[in-house]
């Protein structure tokens, strides 16, 4: 199991939240030295994500629970199907089964949206982008449940990535401005992106030298004549008003990417179960 010190730190805070003080209806139901184990079931078909984190709930609450994993993170799983199981005590199985199954079903959930985006876009260039529209903590994992589902990520956050944004255009005194001083100051070699609405600001935008123009809720029509006008110069992003419905047709104007925020602002979590067994006397 290969979690991060950072992930730890998020999985350790909401056993706190939930745990509090100490789990009333367990301490004085459960035996603290009986054991038994737990079945993590799908209740619907879905693609697998957050295993390691489903497991290291329990790690982190008893280093002795033992999880044993059927499926890989990554896979499509059927209505039915076992993907894991869990053993040692029942105390602590039961305490933590709440945050592991939240995580667990939140990035299933993100993992499959993501997979059905990826599908609807085969057989074009484009490739399917999150952004920075997550659950504030879950960041990391909303982007490793998207990289699980055959998505690429975006920039992590404000610190890792250059986006000029409209509000930036708008302080800065427009595109050319804006781009200026980002340059006078660009960390690294990061690439610098700028978000458009129009042919004018497209047009703008590659006089810069820009390397990647985002077109921002524009129609088919308009982003395939930026398509054209780009012509390979700087690389190309839709974002605003995607739907798996229109996904395809977003792809066929020749852009390189689709940014889509419902895949984590908005996602469905998977329906998974964890059913225990006693060993009843």
């Amino acid at each position: 199991m290969m979690v991060s010190p950072q992930i730890k730190k998020i999985i350790q805070a909401a056993l706190s939240e939930d745990i509090g003080t100490g789990d009333i209806t367990t301490q004085a139901t459960v035996s603290p030295v009986r054991k038994g184990s737990a079945r993590a079931i799908a209740k619907e078909d879905f693609v697998v994500a957050g295993l390691d984190i489903f497991e290291a709930a329990f790690h982190l609450l008893d280093p002795k629970i033992k999880v044993k994993k059927f499926i890989d993170d990554g896979c499509r799983v059927k209505k039915g199907t076992v993907i894991a199981e869990v053993s040692g005590r029942l105390a602590a199985i039961l305490q933590a089964e709440r945050v592991a199954l939240n995580y667990f079903q939140r990035m299933s959930g993100i993992a499959t949206l993501t997979a059905k985006y990826v599908e609807a876009v085969r057989g074009t260039r484009a490739k399917i982008l999150d952004t920075r529209k997550t659950v504030p903590g879950l960041r990391l994992l909303d982007k490793m449940a998207v990289r699980l589902g055959g998505g690429t990520n975006h920039r992590t956050g404000l610190y890792d990535g250059v986006l000029i944004k409209d509000n930036h255009i708008e302080a800065a005194g427009g595109i050319t401005d804006a781009v200026n001083a980002q340059r006078k100051k660009l960390p690294c070699a990061l690439k610098i992106e700028v978000e458009t609405k129009n042919m004018r600001e497209v047009k703008e935008a590659l006089a810069c030298g820009v390397d990647i123009i985002m077109l921002d809720n524009m129609t088919n029509d308009a982003m395939k004549k930026a398509v054209d006008f780009v012509a390979g110069r700087a690389l190309l992003e839709a974002s605003g008003n995607v739907s798996l419905e229109r996904v395809y047709e977003i792809a066929a104007t020749g852009v390189d990417y689709i940014s889509v925020g419902e895949l984590t602002h908005s996602v469905r979590a998977a329906d998974i179960s964890l059913k225990v067994k006693g060993n009843r006397r």
